[in-house]
């Protein structure tokens, strides 16, 4: 593990899930040749997926799970999809790598399904699409952008239906860092990582970034996915008083390590973090609203967003869940925007291959914006960044998708 100022090898703990999982898809088979495509035509048209609606992950695999279900209802109520209803076949993965292998593979190969649509998270996306590839079906994913999930070489996905891969999540917040004014612009960073495929190359690309600009790394942690208590690290961090600290996590894993910068009371001038704050009320109530003002955080969409069809959607998941959708809902969504894209465009489900073809060749207007892939299925865009002011999180960059029209530069110090 890297430790303060160390440069140790990380352990890469989810490739060694990912080959027991490989062992699983290996030892159930792969399915038919071809898809059933020719299903009779007043059958609903199947999609299957897998979601951790249990576990590590179940916060924003339920919301995934609701985004589904909104685009579902939403295309059923514009007539179906090729004029049939759409149906999803939902299985529950427990935020487990060989456990989403296995659903997947019983999608495709019990539960027959005529489509597929990804899970949460690099970690679960990459033996995922995988079992996917193998049984020669379309994968789309609404949350994976670790950049080894695109260097495998398969033709059938996945497509990551986000702006951007991990590791240029947080470029648009590296270039506002460097542009500030000298007596404003950190001097020091601190870094504490959760060992995950996606939250690990945002952290490598900002720390690149900063270190060749000259700013000092004066802390480097990265901390596996048992971490439940962070007050070890949090006081470390305060031990080398940054001016900036980097937090790459998921969701509570950045709540915890948020609380604990609290409770040993240090606050740098500069907070980012990755998806944790993105998750809106849900974060601030697990920090307290009070703590979250100035924090930045890389973000796919804003319910404020003025793209085709946002409006309609927001208005959709509110009234079917009683609050605005968070920012996992509104990814799963726009996958199921990209899946019914290629579809209408091939005008026909018999032919896997085709489909992918068709999304390397065209781009594809979300509710996230206009999204458009590189032939490995890695996104060709730009991610918002956001900040949290005055109790609500809001966009900052790029400009022209901004919500607020300043950017704090420096968060309230303690007393």
């Amino acid at each position: 593990m890297r430790g303060s100022k160390g440069h140790l090898e990380r352990p890469r703990v989810w490739f060694a899930a990912l080959a027991l999982a490989a062992t699983a898809l290996i030892a159930a088979g792969c399915g038919d040749d071809e898809s059933d495509g020719g299903a009779d035509s007043d059958e609903p048209i199947t999609v299957g997926l897998s979601l951790p609606l249990t576990g590590e992950f179940s916060q924003p695999g339920k919301a995934a799970e609701q985004g589904y279900e909104v685009w579902r209802d939403t295309v059923n109520d514009e007539g179906g999809l090729l004029g049939r209803q759409v149906e999803l076949i939902v299985r529950d993965d427990a935020s487990d790598q060989n456990t989403v292998v296995a659903d997947y593979n019983a999608l495709i190969q019990k539960d027959d399904v005529d489509l597929l649509l990804g899970t949460f998270s690099s970690l679960l996306n990459l033996p995922a699409s995988a079992a996917a590839e193998r049984n020669r079906m379309l994968y789309i994913e609404p949350a994976g952008g670790a950049p080894e999930i695109f260097e495998r070489d398969f033709q059938y996905g996945p497509f990551f239906t986000q702006q951007a891969t991990a590791d240029h999540q947080g470029d648009l917040f590296a270039e506002w860092v460097l542009a500030l004014p000298e007596n404003e612009r950190p001097k020091t960073v601190a870094y504490a990582v959760l060992d995950d495929p996606f939250t690990v190359p945002v952290v490598d690309a900002l720390r690149a970034t900063f270190e060749e600009a000259g700013i000092e790394t004066v802390y480097d942690e990265t901390y596996p996915v048992s971490t439940s208590n962070f007050d070890s690290i949090a006081n470390s961090v305060k031990s080398a008083n940054p001016d900036m600290v980097v937090n790459g996590s998921q969701f509570e894993d950045g709540i915890g390590f948020r609380r604990s910068l609290t409770k040993v009371g240090f606050e740098p001038k500069i907070l980012f973090q990755t998806n944790a704050p993105s998750f809106g009320k849900q974060y601030s109530d697990g920090v307290g609203v009070e703590n979250t003002e100035g924090t930045f955080f890389a973000i796919s969409h804003t319910p404020e967003a003025d793209t085709p069809g946002n409006a309609e959607f927001v208005d959709a998941f509110e009234q079917e869940f009683g609050e605005p959708p968070a920012e996992d809902a509104a990814d799963a969504y726009a996958a199921g925007q990209v899946l019914q894209a290629a579809v209408e465009g091939v005008g026909s489900i018999d032919d896997q291959l085709a489909l992918a073809d068709w999304l390397r060749e065209n781009n594809v207007e979300t509710i996230l914006g206009p999204l458009e892939w590189e032939d490995t299925g890695a996104p060709i865009g730009e991610f918002l960044i956001g900040q949290w002011q005055n109790g609500n999180a809001e966009i900052v960059l790029p400009e022209d998708a901004a919500t607020s029209d300043e950017i704090i530069a420096a968060r309230p110090q303690a007393e």
